[in-house]
């Protein structure tokens, strides 16, 4: 199974870390004022993305960014729709002027989570991408409730699985503020990708194994320690996969 690795980008992370990190993904998330990012961050990601032939994704999340997007948040449908027309329509645009096209929206931190656990909100979700981005992409954990709901809308869904991040039986993503939650180990990380790329089935915190349905896209964070020599390792790993691949 061939995989594409994605990264959360322009999130104030130095520009030698942007051009590190994007020299091995395939796919990047690229902050578009929300959570973090600016005008400036855009134009130099974009320009990054299109000189290294990296797939340019909008990775909007909530407007506080003194918990970087990651913390609670209580949003209403028309709150969110109006939220994505602001952060995507801006990616877009710079996109729009440096030759680069949007090739997927990834929803950041509380924004992804609560689509995952509000029908209402994941509804809207691909209702808006539907009307005004038809035909992006959206990734979308594997397993969990949007991708389902935005195939059902007519959208095109990469499920996406997580190198970096812990997982519980349910197939969820163990909370940062809780123990261990976060990869750091490259020899753990890269034999999650492998497993990955092998039988589908990720290694759950309890040490159970479950299968995760059709994940094409792994994601790798910019802000896990160590990110460049991790991302460099998980990509090594996914272009010995695809040569092992018949």
């Amino acid at each position: 199974m061939k995989l594409d690795l994605n990264c959360d980008l322009g999130e104030g992370e130095p520009l030698s870390r942007t051009r590190a990190l994007m020299r091995w993904i395939t796919s990047a998330n690229l902050a578009c004022g929300g959570h973090a990012g600016n005008l400036r961050t855009m134009e130099e990601c974009v320009r990054l993305a299109r000189h290294l032939d990296v797939r340019l994704g909008a990775h909007p999340g909530t407007w506080d960014r003194g918990d970087f997007g990651r913390g609670s948040v209580r949003l209403m449908p028309d709150q969110l729709e109006l939220l994505l027309l602001h952060q995507v329509g801006a990616l877009q645009q710079v996109a729009r002027a440096n030759g680069v096209r949007l090739h997927h929206i990834k929803l950041h931190g509380a924004l992804y989570h609560a689509s995952e656990e509000n029908e209402v909100l994941a509804e809207r979700y691909a209702a808006v991408v539907k009307r005004f981005w038809s035909k992006l992409k959206i990734y979308a954990r594997a397993g969990g409730r949007v991708a389902p709901i935005a195939r059902g809308a007519g959208l095109v869904v990469w499920e996406e699985a997580f190198a970096d991040r812990a997982y519980r039986d349910d197939a969820t993503l163990v909370p940062r503020n809780q123990p261990n939650a976060l990869l750091t180990d490259a020899t753990i990380v890269v034999e999650r990708v492998r497993q990955l790329s092998r039988a589908a089935e990720i290694t759950c915190q309890s040490g159970k194994r479950i299968a995760l349905r059709r994940p094409q896209t792994i994601c790798l964070h910019s802000d896990t320690p160590g990110a460049i020599q991790l991302v460099r390792a998980v990509a090594k790993a996914l272009q010995e996969a695809r040569r092992t691949t018949p």
